[in-house]
């Protein structure tokens, strides 16, 4: 549980130095916010909760609570670009995926999350998903991961994205790399579907030769996960186990252990 605390608490204040405004989300979402995100909320392959006899799901991730918090609003060019970071609980049914590592902390129904959320202007959106990716290369190596990013190819893509990069780090207990992180840039197919609009501050000039407001842009729409709880502990226990079974615990985690170095079993 400290290690948990700790993993959310030391990227929070990390993100919190890069700009981004921290929210905890609540575990209920709208379906009809769902589907605008582009996840499937109904169905027999879904991998959303579903809350019988309402329009209430429990949340996938906090990117959808944080799409639908700007849902419908038209904000200024001034305001972008909006960089938000939330805690949420996620909840996935894990639909097809029986045998799948089922087993242990790598695949589960519910987990914490720490989740980058961007809305910008649409040509600053390939930027902030370079950014987005820095910053997950910077945790992960403060951390002392051995991992790999990939360029996902257009097949692996689900509906929103336009472009992914997976991280995968070692896990000596699956003898094979993991996935702990993704980073999406959506361009506008979610801000279209939920009216995230913004209106740009140089006016425009008019057949008449007159100057006019310039019509209203879709803002683009980027999210990265900086941390997914388990498979963060899951890489920490197998790759910084000791001989005698204790486990080191990474120097950035340690001020947020209380000076912990070592995690240790309990003396008899």
């Amino acid at each position: 549980m400290l290690l948990e605390l700790a993993l959310v608490n030391w990227a929070l204040s990390e993100l919190v130095k890069r700009g981004f405004v921290p929210y905890s989300t609540p575990d209920l979402v709208r379906s009809s916010v769902i589907e605008k995100c582009g996840f499937q909320p109904r169905g027999s392959n879904t991998q959303v909760y579903s809350v019988e006899g309402t329009d209430l799901c429990l949340a996938g991730t906090a990117e959808i609570l944080l799409g639908g918090l700007y849902m419908d609003q038209i904000l200024s060019e001034k305001q972008l670009p909006l960089k938000l970071v939330a805690f949420s609980h996620c909840f996935r049914t894990e639909a097809g995926a029986a045998g799948s590592a089922t087993r242990g902390l790598y695949r589960v129904h519910q987990f914490s999350k720490l989740e980058m959320f961007v809305i910008c202007k649409p040509e600053d959106s390939e930027r902030f998903h370079e950014e987005l990716i820095s910053i997950e290369e910077e945790l992960f190596s403060s951390l002392g991961l051995h991992f790999k990013i990939l360029d996902m190819p257009t097949e692996d893509l689900g509906a929103p994205a336009y472009r992914k990069y997976d991280f995968e780090a070692w896990m000596p207990g699956l003898d094979r790399y993991g996935e702990i992180s993704s980073a999406s840039n959506c361009t506008d197919y979610q801000s279209r579907r939920l009216s995230i609009r913004y209106r740009p501050t140089d006016d425009i000039i008019l057949p008449t030769g007159k100057k006019g407001k310039a019509p209203l842009q879709f803002a683009h729409t980027l999210n990265a996960t900086a941390v997914a709880v388990p498979r963060m502990i899951v890489s920490i226990l197998e790759n910084f186990q000791q001989s005698d079974g204790s486990i080191l615990i990474p120097k950035v985690l340690q001020p947020y252990m209380s000076g912990r170095e070592l995690i240790c079993r309990k003396s008899n």
